[in-house]
């Protein structure tokens, strides 16, 4: 696992109380085949930050973990749903809640819709 979370293209984007989590056709494809993809950085050798994204049954996403290890599960059904209209440019939007309205995340998930024109678009035919 190490090895594939090395290798890992998912971006994590953080900015206040947002977190957009993007990935490519390549780890899509993992998350509905059940697998987890997973994602590390390295900060310089002061620390580590893992993070870790997969699916679950609920209908909703949930966040567990400390700052430096993550673990989203997204609801199958909708990522699934998902999959089926890429490429596309909106995402999974989700708002997790805190125990006070200041802590809630909002939450966007979605593929990397470049990769997704280029994978599952069919080439003009040429006449």
């Amino acid at each position: 696992m190490i090895q594939a979370a090395e290798h890992s293209r998912m971006k994590w984007q953080i900015e206040n109380q947002h977190l957009r989590v993007r990935i490519d056709e390549d780890e899509l494809a993992r998350l509905l085949r059940g697998e987890v993809v997973e994602a590390r950085t390295r900060f310089a050798g002061a620390f580590v930050v893992h993070g870790e994204l997969r699916l679950d049954s609920g209908d909703a996403p949930t966040l567990s973990g400390q700052a430096d290890a993550w673990s989203i599960a997204l609801p199958e059904a909708a990522v699934r749903a998902h999959a089926a209209r890429l490429p596309s440019r909106d995402g999974l939007r989700y708002t997790l809640s805190g125990k006070h309205h200041e802590q809630a995340l909002e939450l966007l998930f979605d593929v990397d819709v470049r990769d997704s024109v280029g994978r599952r678009r069919a080439p003009a035919s040429g006449s």
